[in-house]
């Protein structure tokens, strides 16, 4: 098992170092996609979601050199076709913020960086919806179709996800009535279930199906070995997280370029 954190400061350094990775994956594993790197910039190009600058993300370890290339970035997106792109800042790097904010990035979302160790994990309420079904199996095309469900983009646009495998990478279901209802991904990188993808239907928000079908997924990534998990949390999905004990470890934010 790994170490796990212990302070703040190693918290963040964690779920920060699971994302370049795990976008690199995507980048490289869907249709004409590929990565852009110089020293210590990553660029994840993703035509096939020329629209979702999420998908579209650029890390950094270097702000200066983030900032010098900040021209060739926009040209190589350009040239796929890419319409939007992303840089994720950590909050307290409010120098690279406003600089990006002058190239005419604008912020586009605060996601909520939360970790914890494992055998943390609580419970979750007892059951209500008895005929809700877990299952784990491996779809990624299920997941990406949920996911445009879930927050309403046109088919396709999750296509990035269908196509790139993540090896190690655990997918899990809810369905009611035999329909999946809720999806989420579990992703181990150096000891950590990285969580990703998460998403429920409109129609299943409520009812602590999301709640439970994490608390599956995570009790089964503490019995492969794995030691803490880390997600980014959107305003919607963080109190469930909260529920099953993670602790919130500040916003990154999502400063995004826009063309066409």
């Amino acid at each position: 098992m790994s170490p796990i954190p212990a302070d703040e400061a190693g918290w963040l350094a964690l779920i920060r170092r699971g994302q370049p990775p795990a976008w690199r994956l995507l980048a490289e594993g869907s249709s004409g996609g590929r990565l852009w790197e110089d020293g210590g910039v990553q660029v994840a190009i993703v035509p096939v979601a020329p629209d979702r600058s999420v998908f579209n993300s650029v890390f950094y370890r270097d702000s200066e050199r983030l900032l010098g290339s900040l021209d060739e970035i926009a040209r190589a997106y350009r040239e796929a076709g890419v319409r939007a792109w992303t840089v994720w800042v950590p909050e307290g790097d409010a120098d690279t913020a406003a600089a990006l904010e002058r190239a005419g990035h604008k912020l586009d979302a605060e996601p909520r960086d939360m970790g914890m160790a494992l055998s943390e994990l609580r419970e979750p309420d007892a059951e209500t919806d008895t005929d809700v079904e877990l299952a784990e199996r491996e779809d990624y095309a299920a997941m990406a179709r949920l996911n445009e469900t879930a927050y309403g983009y046109p088919e396709g646009e999750f296509r990035a996800v269908a196509e790139a495998p993540m090896p190690g990478l655990r997918i899990y279901f809810a369905s009611l009535g035999g329909e999946d209802v809720s999806t989420l991904g579990i992703w181990p990188h150096d000891g950590d279930a990285v969580v990703i993808w998460v998403a429920t239907a409109p129609e299943a928000r409520g009812r602590g199906i999301s709640t439970r079908l994490l608390a599956r997924a995570l009790a089964d990534a503490r019995d492969q070995g794995l030691s803490t998990t880390t997600l980014q949390a959107t305003k919607l999905g963080r109190p469930i997280y909260e529920r099953l004990g993670y602790r919130d470890f500040g916003a990154v934010q999502m400063w995004e370029r826009r063309s066409g």
